[in-house]
């Protein structure tokens, strides 16, 4: 991961989206690290569009600043071909051919490279002549990761566009992702709800529940966030007695517990003892403890 003392890529404060009925985003304050591979997660609805259109100028904020490399986006022309965006929903010209819309992205961006490009052409077999409308959604899909990876923009944003995708072709971007940040390291953010499969591909998770940030850390650490325990109700009380409980099943004599924290060595041998099972929490199901967690918070704060 990159040093972390430099100006970061992204830097947003007190940043606020409201529509007429509905907060979008809260009160965001949000740095995020350059040169780094950030997962932008959370549930459909919870800010992560509306996130990435203001940071890319797409759209104003109702309240807070964002600062893109130390300076603010919105119509800034040293700013703006420096960003790539990515869209699931990534609209075309009715006429425009897939050839069309990588020369239009060759133009926009400096660091374009037609090596990459047709190389990913021919790996996704994306049909250039076509009209993007009558491709399929897969094809679509395509050719927004192709115009990603091949801009070699410095900060560039991937709002879920591979939904279009078949698991192969899924891998088939990941890599190819990986393999051109490893060459050329640059600040990328993807916004997943195939949590789990880009577990191994992020550096830094960002996690967003109705507006707010709920988690903000390296991936790496996320490993001791959470572990799930499973075996007799007494034994795995004794070891849990002291942790915050972000879920639990009983089955008769038998409980699986996901609680808080990672386990001490005084506390695995004590498990092994008890004949209780140990399991690392995944990256997608510690999402949804955590969300799950806040939202029932709110409930209860509300009602209180």
């Amino acid at each position: 991961m990159a040093d972390p003392g430099q100006t970061p890529a992204v830097s947003v404060r007190g940043l606020s989206r409201r529509y007429s009925t509905t907060t979008a985003l809260d009160d965001v304050d949000l740095d995020l690290t350059s040169g780094t591979i950030h997962g932008l997660l959370g549930r459909n609805g919870a800010g992560k569009s509306t996130l990435m259109s203001i940071i890319t100028g797409q759209e104003f904020p109702s309240s807070g600043e964002v600062s893109i490399f130390g300076q603010t986006p919105h119509e800034n022309e040293e700013v703006l071909p420096r960003m790539c965006f990515i869209r699931e929903s990534q609209k075309y010209q009715d006429d425009i051919r897939a050839i069309h819309a990588f020369r239009a992205a060759a133009d926009a961006f400096p660091n374009w490279d037609w090596d990459v490009a047709h190389r990913l052409i021919e790996e996704f077999s994306v049909p250039e002549k076509t009209k993007i409308k009558k491709m399929s959604h897969g094809q679509c899909s395509a050719v927004g990761v192709i115009t990603g990876i091949a801009s070699r923009a410095d900060l560039t944003l991937f709002d879920e566009p591979y939904v279009g995708l078949d698991p192969v072709a899924r891998s088939q971007f990941y890599r190819a992702l990986l393999e051109d940040y490893a060459e050329h390291p640059r600040t990328i953010v993807i916004s997943s709800h195939l949590i789990d499969e880009i577990a191994q591909l992020i550096e830094n998770v960002v996690l967003i529940d109705q507006g707010r940030v709920l988690l903000h850390e390296p991936a790496d650490d996320l490993r001791d966030r959470a572990v799930t325990l499973v075996g007799r109700v007494d034994a795995v009380d004794q070891i849990t007695a002291e942790r915050q409980v972000l879920t639990r099943e009983e089955m008769g004599r038998t409980v699986r517990l996901t609680a808080e924290g990672a386990l001490t060595e005084a506390e695995r041998q004590r498990a092994a003892q008890l004949e209780v099972d140990v399991l690392p929490v995944g990256l997608q199901d510690l999402v949804v403890h955590l969300t799950t967690r806040e939202q029932r918070t709110a409930r209860e704060e509300s009602q209180s």
